[in-house]
């Protein structure tokens, strides 16, 4: 018997019993035939209960192939609810000259830890899912640095709002996943980061704030697991105009991507908290979102096709755009390509 709980707001008292039996089973206990019948009533009658806010959420939110805002690569100098557009300060798509400086200084001391370069991936289900098709296209490709491994330590349901806890699960399951690999923490080197958190609500600027805090939570854990770390490449989510569920919708998928904006610019204007001396070296990795089907200026679009049933997550075909838009971004970026190429 496998049962998940999907909660939102408080916990009645019958599902804290189903809690509480789970617990008991995972335990080693015997779980009795009373206890295993009320523990199916309840997940069927909250299954119910779901799917019957997931058919009025899709009732009252159709799918819609453009959103009508306009991508930050494109926007410059433009506005988004007062903030302006671009990846970096001022507008602009690439790092002032001085921060970029401090990049090709931060990957210039990337070098091999007893043999070993660990490219990492952190973040949710929508994170795992893309970066394990771009390390199938990696594992593909010929002329990457032989000292090079890929491990992915994306978890599902993993937000940043976990991420942000240093003693969270989440951890120790990378350190599962770095065993496995043959590697360890200190031998990573290089971490993709895209998070989001699960279910906003709140008008904007609120979520993005709430995602920033938690990013930079986040990050202070990673300084502090990996002490080897030079790099973190920040990517935000796909279009989510899809989506059949409250998970992550728009505008909120467009408008995450203003929490890595706002880190980046806060370490480049001397934030203390996010001093190069204290942090890796905080930079952009490819900027994800696109307007739908209307796409953006280099083309990029994203069609029902590229995404999974709930809208949300990505499609395989969804998920190799990512990853190849990941692995083009490495072998070219000229903070990447010196550790991740031979």
């Amino acid at each position: 018997m496998m049962l998940v709980l999907a909660l939102h707001g408080q916990q009645s008292a019958d599902e804290k019993r189903v809690q509480e039996i789970l617990q008991k089973r995972a335990n080693g206990g015997e779980v009795t035939a009373e206890e295993r019948q009320f523990a199916q009533r309840v997940m069927a009658q909250r299954k119910e209960q779901q799917a019957k806010r997931l058919a009025d959420y899709a009732k009252d939110n159709p799918p819609h192939e453009s959103l009508g805002v306009i991508a930050l690569t494109d926007l410059g100098a433009g506005k988004y609810k007062g903030e302006t557009g671009g990846l970096y300060p001022g507008g602009v798509n690439v790092a002032p000259a001085a921060h970029r400086k401090a990049g090709l200084a931060a990957a210039a001391k990337i070098t091999p830890i007893d043999g070993k370069i660990v490219l990492l991936s952190l973040g949710m289900s929508n994170t795992t899912m893309e970066f394990s098709a771009f390390k199938k296209l990696a594992d593909q490709e010929k002329g990457l640095n032989p000292s090079l491994v890929i491990v992915d330590g994306a978890q599902g349901g993993q937000t940043a709002a976990v991420t942000a806890n240093p003693n969270a699960n989440y951890w120790k399951v990378d350190e599962d996943r770095f065993a496995k690999a043959g590697v360890t923490a200190k031998q990573v080197q290089v971490v993709w980061l895209k998070q989001a958190n699960a279910g906003p609500t709140r008008p904007f600027p609120a979520e993005a704030k709430k995602l920033e805090d938690d990013i930079v939570k986040t990050l202070h854990n990673v300084r502090d697991k990996f002490p080897n770390l030079r790099i973190v490449y920040f990517s935000s989510r796909i279009y989510a105009g899809f989506a059949a569920s409250p998970l992550n919708p728009e505008p909120h998928a467009y408008e995450t991507a203003f929490a890595p904006k706002w880190i980046i610019a806060r370490q480049i204007s001397g934030d203390a908290e996010l001093a190069y001396d204290k942090m890796p070296w905080l930079a952009w990795g490819p900027y994800l979102w696109t307007d739908g089907v209307k796409g953006r200026k280099d083309g990029l679009v994203f069609t029902r096709e590229d995404l999974g049933a709930d809208g949300t997550h990505p499609s395989p075909a969804g998920q190799v755009k990512v990853g190849k838009m990941l692995l083009g971004f490495l072998k070219t970026d000229e903070t990447a390509r010196g550790w991740f190429l031979n």
